[in-house]
């Protein structure tokens, strides 16, 4: 497909799911979007070989046809392509590799169902298939799935507890249940068994992406409340419903896409900027973190431990690069930044070489109070995006150095 093919499909300015369909008409990549018509252009916008991984160039040479669902917000975005990629297991999907691995939501098989988060590769290590009463996922977007738990859990109120939580009341009054149900994260006290599986229930229904029939419940049950004068539980019910229909993602996440792309300064860039961080050899991770239109873009931040032993800072930046350019499904940047001089500028060249990727790199290098004292590399990079590169050279080593430290500290 080319991009006059795209812009002939009329999709929308919307929140939802878009499909790529290969010439037999099987789905070969499933992902969700802000803005459905943006991100489907994106794909086949310019050079894709020159701006995207192999692995999306290869993608895209095989679509064919796009298909797209809308959704009223980001988070039933999130939770439908979640679904679709279960079902239907498309290759480009299932291709992508995540060093952390794929988010799965578990509710346990309890008297009081827990609602636990698990990476794919530690779920069976955790539970016995017995223990699971329901399984949701994958969910390929690490940092906006925790945002969706936020925005669910505000919703519907769940326990969460490492034990059970037959064992946590076993032990007496516990302090951080008490302080969760006062702040709403859990239910309330009050709470009975049955309601708590109700509430269970209604999760379950959410995140299959029933919300229309889960509406209609909520409805149905404010209704037997109010009917039977039980006032309290019928406005509770309200403001869920009222939640349910009115989710916050939409006005705040559109407004901020729209913002940042509706009118995109001359200079508007993405800027990814890394940085090692360790204690002689030991220890050692690296970050990635993003700067856009001279913002800070903290939910596009990443942190690596470094896998191999005692490595030098260029092998270290080398292994973070190539781990990051597995990520396909993550943006490519318009510019990227290393703490470093030449050395380090060279180390991450290779690397895109070896991908076949052409992003242009600079190099921020240090004197001896670690103040920035030259940047190497393309003069027009260095001249209009000064502030922006040396933003990011700051923040990447503030990150680095907190992430570093907190693994020091749990070790």
């Amino acid at each position: 497909m080319r991009i006059d093919d795209i812009k002939k499909k009329k999709l929308p300015d919307a929140p939802g799911v878009y499909l790529f369909l290969d010439s037999k008409k099987s789905i070969v990549y499933i992902g969700k979007a802000i803005s459905l018509r943006d991100r489907v252009r994106s794909y086949f916008s310019g050079n894709v070989t020159l701006s995207r991984s192999p692995l999306i160039a290869d993608l895209v040479e095989r679509v064919k046809t796009v298909d797209f669902i809308t959704t009223d917000s980001v988070l039933e975005a999130l939770i439908l392509e979640a679904n679709l990629i279960k079902k239907h297991k498309p290759r480009y999907n299932t291709r992508e590799k995540d060093d952390k691995s794929f988010n799965y939501v578990v509710i346990t098989r309890e008297e009081w169902p827990r609602v636990l988060t698990v990476r794919g590769k530690n779920l069976y290590q955790k539970f016995k298939k017995s223990e699971i009463q329901y399984l949701f996922g994958p969910f390929p977007h690490g940092g906006l799935f925790k945002e969706a738990m936020k925005i669910i859990r505000k919703i519907f109120p769940f326990y969460d507890t490492e034990r059970p939580l037959a064992d946590v009341k076993a032990l007496g009054k516990n302090r951080q249940v008490t302080f969760n149900q006062q702040i709403g994260l859990y239910p309330d006290s009050e709470t009975l068994k049955q309601e708590y599986a109700r509430t269970i229930g209604h999760l379950k229904l959410f995140f299959e992406g029933k919300k229309r029939k889960l509406v209609r419940q909520l409805e149905r049950e404010m209704k037997t409340y109010a009917g039977k004068r039980e006032f309290e539980k019928a406005h509770m019910t309200k403001r869920r419903l009222f939640a349910l229909k009115h989710i916050q993602d939409v006005s705040l996440i559109r407004q901020d896409f729209r913002s940042s792309t509706a009118e995109p300064p001359k200079k508007s860039i993405r800027i990814e900027s890394y940085d090692i961080s360790h204690m002689a050899g030991v220890d050692t991770v690296g970050v990635m973190v993003v700067v856009e239109n001279g913002n800070v873009k903290k939910s596009d931040y990443r942190k690596f431990t470094i896998k191999r032993k005692g490595v030098s800072d260029t092998a270290s930046i080398e292994e973070v690069l190539s781990r990051r350019l597995g990520h396909a499904e993550w943006p490519l940047p318009g510019l990227i930044v290393v703490d470093g001089g030449a050395s380090q500028r060279n180390a991450v060249l290779r690397t895109l070489k070896k991908v076949g990727v052409h992003i242009p790199v600079v190099g921020v290098v240090k004197d001896e109070h670690h103040r920035p004292r030259e940047i190497l590399g393309d003069k027009r990079f260095r001249v209009d995006l000064e502030k922006d590169i040396l933003l990011s050279n700051s923040e990447a080593h503030r990150f680095a150095l907190s992430f570093h430290r907190k693994k020091r500290r749990n070790v």
